[in-house]
């Protein structure tokens, strides 16, 4: 299944680009950023739940609100490279004292072009627009792949070179081979 609203977005986006950046990108896009309060909070909860992903059933991170949390491949444990339009999709999770329950891994917040955004292992996290309570609909979109508590610490983090699993030998929190090519990662 494609994803239409970032299918209209991105076509907007570049359109905009076409004709000389005559609106912005957040006008380009839909208003999922201005509905999903959600993602900014003043005190962020990252817990863990069960999740069908891919057609498996996982643990996954999600917010306060139920959203499932995800990471951007292309960003370091230092800078956000999601802005503008892609920010609107994937809007990030920000709070200058996140809290954490039941995860092994480091919660932080990370003072980045988004404020203080809230990073798990290094991984800076997002929600997903299109996403409810309870259901994971970004998994490898955009370069986007959902949190989950075994993820590997990024290089350059200050939980890198740190053990926050025992024994697991899964491959969980680490993004999957491309698979169709149609680039959408399913």
């Amino acid at each position: 299944m494609r994803h239409p609203r970032i299918i209209i977005a991105s076509i907007s986006l570049a359109a905009a680009a076409a004709l000389g950046g005559g609106i912005t990108a957040a006008a380009a896009t839909t208003s999922h950023a201005s509905s999903r309060p959600a993602a900014s909070q003043a005190a962020a909860t990252v817990r863990t739940v069960q999740a069908t992903v891919g057609g498996k059933t996982e643990t996954v991170l999600v917010n306060s609100q139920g959203l499932p949390l995800y990471y951007y491949l292309n960003d370091t444990a230092a800078k956000s490279v999601v802005t503008g339009g892609l920010a609107a999709l994937w809007p990030p999770l920000t709070s200058a004292s996140p809290a954490a329950t039941g995860l092994t891994g480091k919660l932080a917040a990370v003072m980045d072009v988004h404020g203080d955004q809230v990073a798990y292992n290094g991984h800076l996290l997002y929600t997903f627009a299109d996403d409810q309570a309870g259901q994971v609909t970004g998994q490898g979109v955009q370069g986007f792949f959902v949190a989950t508590p075994g993820l590997t610490p990024l290089a350059g983090s200050s939980t890198a070179g740190s053990s926050t699993s025992a024994g697991s030998s899964t491959s969980a929190g680490t993004a999957p081979a491309a698979s169709s090519g149609n680039g959408y990662g399913y």
